[in-house]
């Protein structure tokens, strides 16, 4: 049976990566953003690929757009039988440096753009009473770093949204699973398109994974909604891990460094958004072979209370296939991260 899919944030880098994954499964696709060149780019990607595809331009802060998107993707495709969440902003300065109108905007888009996402998903499920919802997420919706509050402060918003949600629908006994997929540094456009305030270009820090390893990783979850949170890469497990066990210790680290930045280039500045180039990100930064394989490396043993994703192959931290140590395990595992997922 054919599934028909809304991703939102479907422009560029994880979103559009997910869009290309479902295209060569032949699911019907309905791509939401802002940006029309990126929607074109990834509609034209899904059909290559041998889906079908509807963009359908909003903003996801706009509550209403988002209904309507969605009642076009249903009117187009049919019921919807998986919702994924990704579209977010953010804003690189200290806080000190970031005027009311530029956090309530990331806000907006990054936690309520997912609010309204899983309001119109759920308005569509629940009368069939199934469906899946995936969160795209990030390490730092609980190990926050300096010089991102807004969009850090917005990953927390939706790991408490979603989790208390998650109790309401088992209390209803409903069908309809949501899920977490925490990611780990992604190599996606965003540090060219967000607001910086910082005096160098911002960039991911290593280790970087190409958007296709968080694609399949974000498939995975949507294929199999049961648990709270997925975890993608070895620097995700390591930094939750380490964030519950020794959080005390961690919380010194990032207070102590800055954002890595790049010395070979100029500051951004504060202008619109740009459109996504075809690749949907960043040029030479994240490892080819992190595409190749997805690697959810955790350590053992972990602690009860923590939901980790497992699904084969799954290898153990720091180390290839053949017990050689790779390049999982971060060294400077608490060095400032941006812009995780």
């Amino acid at each position: 049976m054919t599934q028909t899919v809304v991703i939102t944030g479907a422009s560029a880098g994880i979103g559009r990566a997910t869009a290309r994954l479902y295209g060569e499964r032949g699911a019907n696709v309905a791509l939401i953003a802002r940006g029309q060149v990126g929607l074109d780019g990834a509609a034209q990607d899904v059909e290559e690929a041998g889906g079908k595809a509807l963009a359908l331009p909003a903003d996801m802060a706009d509550h209403a757009r988002v209904t309507d998107a969605a009642q076009q993707a249903e009117e187009f495709f049919g019921p919807v039988d998986v919702w994924i969440n990704v579209a977010f902003t953010s804003v690189f300065a200290p806080f000190s440096e970031i005027s009311a109108a530029e956090f309530r905007r990331v806000t907006e888009v990054s936690y309520l753009g997912f609010v309204h996402g899983t309001m119109a998903a759920l308005d569509r499920m629940r009368p069939r009473g199934q469906g899946s919802i995936v969160q795209v997420g990030s390490a730092l919706g609980e190990r926050s770093i300096p010089l991102q509050s807004a969009y850090c402060g917005a990953k927390h918003a939706i790991n408490g949204f979603t989790s208390a949600l998650r109790c309401e629908l088992l209390h209803e006994h409903s069908a309809i699973q949501i899920t977490v997929v925490q990611m780990p540094a992604v190599n996606t456009p965003q540090f060219s398109w967000v607001l910086s305030r910082l005096p160098r270009h911002p960039q991911p820090v290593p280790p970087i994974y190409e958007p296709e390893v968080a694609a399949r990783s974000v498939l995975f979850a949507a294929d199999h909604p049961g648990r709270k949170q997925y975890w993608v890469g070895a620097s995700t497990a390591a930094t939750l891990v380490a964030n519950r066990v020794v959080s005390g210790a961690a919380r010194q680290v990032p207070g102590a460094r800055r954002l890595q930045v790049p010395a070979d280039r100029p500051g951004s500045s504060a202008g619109p958004p740009r459109q996504p180039l075809a690749a949907g990100r960043r040029a030479g930064r994240a490892r080819p072979r992190r595409a190749r394989r997805l690697r959810r490396q955790v350590s053992s043993p972990q602690p009860p209370a923590v939901d980790v994703a497992a699904p084969a192959p799954a290898v153990r931290p720091g180390r290839r296939r053949g017990g050689r140590r790779g390049p999982g395990r971060a060294p400077g595992q608490e060095q400032v991260k941006a812009g995780r997922g």
